[in-house]
Formats: C-alpha cells, sequence, structure tokens
C-alpha cells in the first residue's frame, strides 16, 4: 500500500502564471528538488498527483512552487487551501532531523514500554503531541521538556516520561 505523508496546505496564489505558496511542516528551507510530484487532497481520501516544475524557498515553512497543468491564478485558486502530500519516500529525503514532524513511524517508549509507532505529529504552540494507536484506541502522548527524555534517530526511538495516569486514560 502506498503511504502518503501530510506536509502543509496550498495558501496562496502568487503571481500571474499559477504559481503556490506551499506552507510546509518540513522544519527548514525546502526546494522540491528531485520531488516528481506533489499529491493534492482536492477531495478528502483522494490524493491527486501534480507534477512539480519548479519550486524556490521563500522561508523555513513556506515554499513558492510551479504545478505542472496550473497555468493561471484563476486554476492556481482553486487548490488554495488544500492539503499537500508526498509519498513517504519523498517525504524521507526533505524533513529536517529536527522537524517534529520526522518522527512519523518512530516507536514512543514509556519506561521499557513500546506504546506503538507514532501515526501524526499535532504540532500546537506550547508542545506537540504525537498520536499513537494504543491497544486500539487513538492516544495522543505530549511532547514537551518536561515529558521528552531522549530522541534516538538511529533506532527511530522517542522515550518519554508521562504523567501518572496518562496513559489510563486510554486502556
Amino acid at each position: 500500500m502506498i503511504e502518503y505523508i501530510h506536509i502543509g496546505k496550498l495558501v496562496a496564489g502568487f503571481g500571474l502564471k499559477g504559481e503556490l505558496i506551499l506552507k510546509h511542516a518540513l522544519g527548514k528551507k525546502t526546494l522540491l528538488k528531485g520531488i516528481e510530484a506533489l499529491f493534492v487532497e482536492e477531495v478528502k481520501g483522494s490524493y491527486l498527483p501534480y507534477f512539480v516544475e519548479s519550486s524556490k524557498t521563500k522561508n523555513e515553512e513556506e515554499t513558492y512552487v510551479k504545478l505542472e497543468g496550473i497555468n493561471t491564478r484563476e486554476s492556481a485558486a482553486r487548490l488554495v487551501s488544500k492539503n499537500a502530500w508526498l509519498l513517504e519516500a519523498d517525504f524521507r529525503k526533505l524533513a529536517g532531523k529536527a522537524s517534529a514532524i520526522s518522527l512519523l513511524g518512530y516507536h514512543v517508549f514509556s519506561g521499557e514500554e513500546d506504546l506503538g509507532p507514532v501515526e501524526e505529529v499535532i504540532e500546537q504552540p506550547h508542545q506537540v503531541l504525537l498520536r499513537i494507536d494504543l491497544e486500539g484506541k487513538e492516544a495522543l502522548i505530549p511532547l514537551h521538556e518536561a515529558s521528552l527524555q531522549q530522541i534516538d534517530h538511529k533506532t527511530k526511538r522517542v522515550y518519554v516520561e508521562l504523567p501518572d495516569g496518562l496513559l489510563d486514560i486510554y486502556r
């Protein structure tokens, strides 16, 4: 099965030739170099590929992108506010090691217990939440300076110290 990773949203049109601004969570200035297609979720659960003609960085969170077949301001406007996705292999090439989104697929450990893999990263102003599947139920694990112990990129593990009773809510 093909794995898609949600990286952000197309937030605005730019210029007169159909360029778009992609607001992403990749954690660094990003050119979509070597990326053949950006997948746009025009309808929930349906990922349509748009081939990337060119891209240039705007800042750490935004990239200007020109998609094949989108040649006017009006055609670009159709895609504004749509979610953008990448294939997992392309995502791994682009994601910054220090970005929270790079933790997708890592396993969360509380002490010696493997709580499961990170299925989604939710970034909030003062903390990051990692969504995992805990015994068949969705669980949100907070990541902030008080709970995060260590991230081991080699073994793809996140070690946390959770408040007493937090996991009991989900069990």
